[in-house]
């Protein structure tokens, strides 16, 4: 159930708890083939009116969260990158004007390879920022080019060396596979350079034709076609091995990391924890019912003078029941069957059931969990499981 709100939302009385923080940095120099998040391309000024804005926003919504104790803080878009040294520190400083983060806060911010350079990684170190998350998406030349991205293959690898003659060790990557085109020992080649760069982090996703990209519309025109379910399994299949066999953990579908350096706010998603998205497009969650989105729109968000346009979801019991066993089943972890109130428990093992006798999953105690073989077809099996 979804409710327009263009004044103050009702969810500003509700949420208190501590909580993470996202916030969306709406731009991009240029758009990728296949990316559906909000952004604009637009110049400085445009920059300099969102940080304005976001810092009115900070202040005006700081009260949701408790905003003495941060666990975590994310920064994404788009490409934070993108903001000029001078509109980071003064993003910072609104930061640090609204909320107190705990002592060990994971403090994460997205960047492109091409914009890492001494002055960007200076200007970072003045900043509590202490993860560093790198869309990578391939090491292949080829690849990058027909996904529109911007830099090379050369350029990644110098920007995590720069990161880590920083200091910046808690670096995690992005890669994407069943790319068009993308054959087997290219992905192979990219999950190998990932394990032995050594980051702490990967994560891996198959690609998506999200509806209004780019890459869509040449799927539709028969320009590219999807990569054949049977070579995705494969080159998944050598992802969930090289990894292991480096000492990660794959403790998300798409998520892998050593031991302690899991993503903890991008964990806060899955467990159902509270978050405050601030920004153009930014998503924020009360940990119970209630969400709230912005509304993808930079000049609207610039323009605002007290809250900014923005949509309040309040979710049924049931719709509440579907993200649980979507979220949680995702994770290593499973889902604990603890959390389902006894209706929704005895459903859930219904449902469960034939996929427990064919292995897709294991039930450990009062626990729920995809399989090795469950993973391969996560997307069907969750959906069976929902109301």
């Amino acid at each position: 159930m979804y409710i327009p709100v263009s004044t103050k939302s009702y969810i500003r009385n509700v949420v208190t708890k501590a909580g993470g923080i996202y916030i969306h940095v709406p731009f991009c120099q240029k758009r990728c083939l296949y990316c559906d998040f909000y952004s604009t391309t637009y110049g400085l000024e445009w920059k300099r009116l969102y940080v304005s804005a976001l810092r009115r926003e900070m202040l005006s919504r700081r009260s949701e969260i408790d905003s003495s104790r941060v666990p975590s803080l994310y920064i994404g878009g788009g490409t934070p990158s993108q903001l000029p040294a001078s509109l980071l520190m003064e993003m910072f400083q609104a930061i640090a004007e609204s909320f107190t983060f705990a002592e060990d806060a994971e403090i994460t911010i997205e960047v492109n390879p091409d914009d890492v350079t001494p002055r960007l990684i200076e200007a970072l170190h003045q900043t509590p920022v202490n993860r560093i998350s790198m869309g990578v998406q391939t090491f292949s030349d080829k690849l990058l080019r027909f996904l529109n991205r911007r830099h090379t293959s050369a350029q990644a690898l110098q920007a995590v060396r720069l990161f880590r003659e920083a200091n910046y060790n808690n670096i995690s990557l992005d890669l994407i596979y069943g790319l068009p085109g993308q054959t087997f020992d290219e992905w192979k080649n990219d999950v190998d350079m990932v394990v032995n760069l050594g980051v702490p982090h990967l994560s891996a996703y198959a690609l998506s034709y999200e509806e209004g990209t780019a890459l869509h519309k040449m799927l539709e025109e028969g320009h590219v076609v999807e990569t054949p379910d049977e070579l995705s399994w494969q080159m998944y299949d050598y992802l969930m091995d090289k990894t292991a066999d480096a000492g990660m953990e794959h403790y998300e579908i798409s998520n892998f990391a050593i031991p302690g350096k899991q993503a903890q706010h991008n964990s806060r998603y899955w467990n159902g924890s509270p978050y405050l998205g601030l920004g153009p497009g930014a998503h924020s969650y009360d940990g119970e019912n209630i969400r709230r989105s912005n509304n993808t729109s930079l000049k609207e968000y610039v323009q605002a003078t007290e809250d900014v346009p923005h949509q309040t979801e309040i979710l049924t019991p049931r719709e509440r029941y579907d993200e649980i066993v979507m979220t949680r089943l995702r994770t290593f972890s499973g889902l604990p069957l603890g959390v389902l109130t006894a209706e929704q428990r005895t459903y859930c093992l219904q449902m469960a059931e034939p996929h427990i006798l064919n292995g897709n999953l294991v039930r450990e105690g009062d626990v729920l969990r995809l399989s090795k073989r469950g993973i391969f077809v996560s997307n069907s099996v969750i959906s069976d499981l929902m109301f």
